[in-house]
């Protein structure tokens, strides 16, 4: 596929189709592109023009990627990461995967959760928690539409069926890639290692596939009318390394360049410092979680 200006990031495979996190910050456009696999048959497809690429416009992630916080009546739009705005430290999406619902009313049903990019500014205190968008895609039909990069579509639902919030510390860019494991049950959120001295800046997070969220505080916000800010939250998972400090659980194992489920406990991983895929199946100890089994093929050049 051929054509995209903007930031294509995660990708998730489900039901024939491909979805993929793709930014355009400085025209305010975050999007799921979604690319259908029974109309692509060449190499070269033109992502606007070969019909095989729609893009849904995500009007949760703009909102607080637009917030003004500081009331200066201006947004920096230019991915500053020392910028005072931008809600959570949204600076956009990028992880992306499907598996189940956090609010648990049908634990069967799958739906596609995505992961916002969090701005490493050290200086901020309201930038700790990974935000989590939960979205139910059979509802999409009618808000996709090709892409025009020269003038950006908004279809999309106004908000996102759930919000969560999963406090890690602040990491770098938020999640790279998010993947859930039904064969371990946990979803696997690969970071950026955060640069916060008070905060243990784990590599890879973990949250329990029957974790169900509950409303608290949503510590670090900024107070509206004197309340503190509430949200439905997330608990990591206990396991792996524990930080006393500030009670996060996190692994160092680095899969910030790639993590890819295979379905039966094996996974392809691929680290910041080689972007070569790896073979490994998950173990859950401490401190390698995961056994190497093999390289996989050398990517291309």
């Amino acid at each position: 596929m051929i054509g995209l200006t903007g930031h294509l990031g995660d990708i998730a495979f489900y039901n024939g189709k491909i979805y993929g996190s793709l930014e355009y910050k400085e025209k305010h456009a975050f999007y799921i592109a979604i690319f259908d696999t029974s109309l692509i048959d060449k190499l070269n497809m033109n992502a606007e023009s070969s019909g095989a690429m729609k893009t849904v416009y995500l009007k949760e992630v703009v909102k607080d990627f637009l917030e003004d916080l500081d009331k200066d009546e201006r947004v920096d739009d230019k991915d500053n990461p020392a910028s005072p705005d931008h809600r959570y430290g949204c600076s956009g999406i990028d992880g992306v995967a499907f598996g189940p619902a956090f609010d648990r009313k049908d634990a069967r049903k799958i739906v596609l959760t995505v992961a916002y990019g969090i701005y490493s500014n050290v200086k901020r205190n309201d930038n700790d928690h990974q935000v989590l968008l939960q979205y139910d895609v059979t509802k999409w039909d009618d808000y996709a539409q090709p892409l025009k990069q020269s003038a950006p579509h908004k279809s999309g639902p106004e908000s996102a069926d759930g919000k969560y919030f999963v406090y890690t510390g602040n990491t770098e860019f938020g999640v790279q890639n998010l993947e859930y494991d039904e064969t371990a049950n946990y979803w696997f959120m690969a970071v950026y290692q955060g640069k916060k001295a008070k905060f243990s800046n784990y590599k890879l997070f973990l949250i329990d596939g029957d974790a169900v969220s509950t409303t608290g505080v949503v510590v670090g916000q900024p107070k509206a009318n004197g309340k503190e800010e509430e949200g439905q939250l997330l608990s990591l998972a206990a396991l792996g390394h524990y930080h006393k400090e500030t009670g996060i659980f996190g692994m160092d194992s680095d899969a910030a360049f790639g993590l890819a489920k295979l379905g039966d406990g094996r996974f392809y991983v691929a680290s910041r410092n080689d972007n070569t895929p790896v073979l490994r199946k998950w173990t859950g100890k401490c401190p390698i979680p995961f056994d190497g089994l093999g390289r996989a093929i050398q990517l291309l050049q």
